[in-house]
């Protein structure tokens, strides 16, 4: 242990506990210590700079690295090194309602999303979502005249892609799923998660409205609505299409929708809540943007292809005399201004220097220059100042640090305009209006804005810490939040198959007892996560968010016996105090165990209590749809099938290989059940990569227990080249005509499903999929002129059927449809 000044804290030697994370996660190359490690990082953020200031602001990212001012993970992981990964750690992805392509509103369609957050992730950032423009389960889809599945559907493809998916680094990467409060499915998304094994690499949160909350203080109704038009079946249930075109699937009361949230959340510690009618008031950006989710962990709310560049900074390295040991215990507010100044530049560098998982989400950034200055270890820094976290003076001085922050960050975005320019899409009038985040800034710093715009739309994120503050900051508490034990114990087993344990310490507690402190007699002031009320948790969101242009990720614990009903009234604090969302955690039985869903405890009921909404149930065992987490080990039984078929190019063969594992039946037998499907490299062919992701999609799908639902989607892909002529439909008397298909993704799904049902049954007759290859003009049996252009016809798929003698007539098949 060393001290370099009177009031400098000491340098406390390096817990096991930072060196294996550094180690484990960080170290690149020959890296040994985190001076090389930083340097590394340096050398980064500064080359992106004009070639004659490269030098001396390597030497200040540097020091800056030093002070404390460090990157989010992905920035410490990858910055200098040669891994094409992204230097971001979240971003959120748009989700539109269709299959492929793109919706009405531009959205990219389900699969095509899935692509892309696949993509993102394998590149190390973490994905949020909004589902909400999906069609409700039961809605029309004109298209395919079929019946939609709904969002919840979809959530577990999207699920199990993230469950495979190795992202640089090799961790899985984090997803949020946001739903609407008015969505008709809203009440399956809500209760989704008491399903064993059900979503276990998403957070969720409903995001919900003013008007919602104003309907649940005056016990009001509530409609669940959509633009999407309901099937006959829901039109029958009172189904009606509002005079804005909207339709209301189901109208129930608020009060009653409340419940079965916070019920949730007490029981499940999900879903979370968004506000977002305050998210999208207080947005910087408010006039070219609507926000409708958050990355995984609720800190950044996001427009789509929105990002999270963050960088915190470390709180307890600009405390002075920590508990007041040697003098006035004091905090460094011109120290921490000039790292946060620092931080704003090297933040900026990230967007230029990162590796970009996808186009859109280069665009956005570069159009509006989001980044993150934040902090750690808050906790810890008002315990070595000698003030309680749950306590007006504790509070306040979180509120002046953040205060600093703030304003110390939007000065510094504005000099970095003067000299790189504003972001682009910066339009004074708009960006400082009335009621945004920015108009509550310092009038001399709104001054400067309007005069010389500003670099970044946002610049303040307080997210989570956790493997960088194990890391870099000795252990320090997590972001905003207090401590949450002072020592646990790690247990580890090493590469020998020995098992070790080390103890782990909380900075602060650790500093106490090293400036001769009792640990065994800690001061007042060192109070932890558990040891305080619910309402300070709450209370210290409510003191800080005002100085945070984004949103804060802070859970807010309850102990197991906290009363429900007070559990309920801190989310109505939170909305009331004006926050972005909340996220609570309360340790139960329920928890932690086998989820199944109980009957709650009866209690006698309030006079004006909610009726109790009728809630999904969770489905008996089916073995083809149980979630199976990975591939097994070893060697799995496959069949490979040789595909040929005919497109407008002409004709083309695959060979694809479907691999299928045992599972039990649910009464002491086994079934068979496709769980890979692979095609070998070396085809040829512009076909490959995208027949290869869709294997990909198809092996997520069937471990997630949803391959009929993907195979049938397959098989409404349409495509612009024409149709495409695989396998063989057959008559009622006996003859057999070509299958047309509307695309090669459909074709092969067509194939895909004949190589299943021929597995399931093998002394089924099932047609071959290999057939002579055709003459354009060449006649089907039966004496059929030559096909004609028009109609799909539901028989064969071939487009065309024409209108004849008043009915429907395919002049491919022969197949008669509705007569007029």
């Amino acid at each position: 242990m060393k001290r370099e000044s009177a009031d400098l804290a000491p340098t406390l030697p390096m817990q096991p506990i930072s060196l294996d994370v550094l180690r484990e996660k960080y170290f690149k190359n020959d890296e040994k210590d985190v001076q090389e490690l930083y340097r590394r990082v340096a050398r980064a953020l500064a080359s992106v700079e004009r070639e004659d200031l490269r030098e001396s602001l390597e030497a200040r990212f540097l020091d800056n690295l030093r002070l404390g001012a460090i990157g989010a993970g992905r920035i410490m992981s990858a910055a200098g090194t040669d891994i094409q990964a992204t230097l971001i750690n979240c971003f959120v992805q748009p989700v539109g309602d269709c299959i492929q392509g793109v919706d009405d509103a531009g959205y990219p369609g389900i699969y095509e999303a899935l692509r892309e957050a696949a993509e993102t992730m394998r590149r190390g950032g973490g994905v949020g979502y909004d589902f909400s423009r999906i069609r409700p389960r039961g809605a029309q889809v004109k298209g395919t005249a079929s019946m939609a599945s709904g969002p919840c559907s979809y959530i577990n493809v999207f699920d199990q892609s993230c469950s495979t998916v190795e992202s640089a680094g090799a961790r899985r990467g984090a997803q949020m799923g946001v739903l609407r409060i008015d969505h008709p499915d809203v009440l399956d998304f809500i209760t989704a998660k008491r399903t064993p094994g059900r979503w276990n690499n998403f957070n969720v949160s409903v995001g919900v409205p003013d008007g919602f909350m104003d309907a649940v203080e005056a016990d009001g109704e509530w409609e669940l609505i959509h633009a999407a038009e309901p099937g006959a079946e829901l039109k029958k249930e009172g189904a009606h299409q509002r005079s804005d075109g909207q339709w209301v699937y189901r109208t129930l009361r608020a009060r009653a929708l409340w419940d079965t949230i916070m019920k949730s959340a007490y029981d499940f510690a999900e879903p979370g809540i968004l506000f977002l009618d305050q998210i999208n008031t207080d947005n910087n950006l408010h006039y070219v943007e609507t926000i409708q989710a958050t990355n995984p962990c609720g800190e950044q709310p996001l427009p789509p292809y929105g990002c999270c560049d963050l960088g915190p900074i470390i709180l307890t390295r600009f405390v002075r005399n920590p508990f007041g040991i040697h003098g006035e215990a004091q905090f460094d507010f011109d120290a921490f201004e000039a790292s946060v100044a620092t931080q704003v530049r090297a933040l900026d560098n990230v967007l230029d220097l990162t590796f970009w998982p996808l186009e859109q989400q280069r665009a956005e950034s570069a159009a509006k220059r989001r980044i993150g200055v934040g902090f750690t270890g808050m906790g810890n820094t008002l315990a070595m100042l000698k003030l309680r976290y749950d306590r007006k003076e504790g509070r306040d001085m979180a509120v002046k640090i953040a205060e600093h922050m703030r304003n110390a960050a939007y000065t510094a975005s504005v000099e970095l305009a003067k000299e790189k320019g504003a972001f682009p899409k910066f339009k004074a009038d708009g960006y400082l209006k009335d009621g945004t985040f920015v108009s509550r800034l310092p009038e001399d710093i709104k001054k400067q804005i309007r005069k010389h715009g500003i670099r970044n739309s946002h610049l303040l994120s307080i997210a989570p810490t956790g493997t960088v503050s194990l890391a870099f900051a000795d252990n320090a508490s997590n972001g905003i939040e207090p401590p949450f034990s002072w020592t646990y114990t790690r247990r580890k087993r090493e590469a020998d198959g020995s098992k070790s344990e080390y103890v782990v310490e909380d900075y602060a507690w650790r500093l106490y007892r090293t400036l001769g402190g009792d640990v065994n007699q800690l001061p007042d002031y060192f109070v932890n996560a558990m040891d305080m009320a619910a309402a300070d948790h709450v209370a210290m969101m409510e003191a800080v968010q005002p100085f945070v242009d984004t949103a804060i990720s802070k859970t807010v614990n309850v102990p197991e016996d906290y009363p429900y009903d007070d559990f309920k009234n801190l989310y109505l604090q939170a909305w009331h105090s004006g926050l972005k969302g909340l996220a609570t955690y309360r340790p139960n039985s329920i928890l932690g165990a086998v989820l199944e869903v109980t009957p709650a405890k009866k209690e006698e009921p309030a006079a004006a209590a909610a009726p109790a909404l009728q809630l999904p149930q969770v489905p008996a065992y089916d073995p083809m749809r149980a979630v199976i987490e990975s591939r097994p080990k070893g060697v799995l039984s496959a069949v490979a099938e040789k595909l040929e078929y005919w497109t407008q190019e002409g004709h083309k063969a695959l060979y694809l290989i479907v691999s299928f594992l045992p599972v039990p039946d649910g009464h002491g037998g086994t079934v068979e059940r496709a769980i890979e499907f692979f095609m070998p490299v070396g085809q040829s062919g512009e076909s490959q990569q995208w027949i290869t992701s869709s294997m990909r999609l198809l092996s997520l799908a069937a471990r997630g227990g949803f391959l009929e639902r993907a195979l049938s989607d397959m098989r409404k892909v349409a495509w612009d080249r024409g149709p495409v002529r695989l396998g063989f439909h057959v008559k009622d008397d006996g003859t057999r005509v070509p299958m047309w298909h509307d695309s090669e993704v459909a074709a092969i799904a067509y194939a895909v499903q004949n190589i299943l049902a021929l597995r399931a049954a093998p002394q089924q007759q099932v047609l071959p999929l290999e057939e002579p290859t055709p003459s354009a003009n060449t006649e089907i049996a039966g004496g059929n002129p030559p096909a004609m252009a028009g109609k799909k016809c539901h028989e064969c798929g071939a487009h065309a059927v024409i209108r004849k003698d008043g009915c429907d007539y395919c002049t491919q098949c022969g197949a008669l449809g509705s007569c007029g």
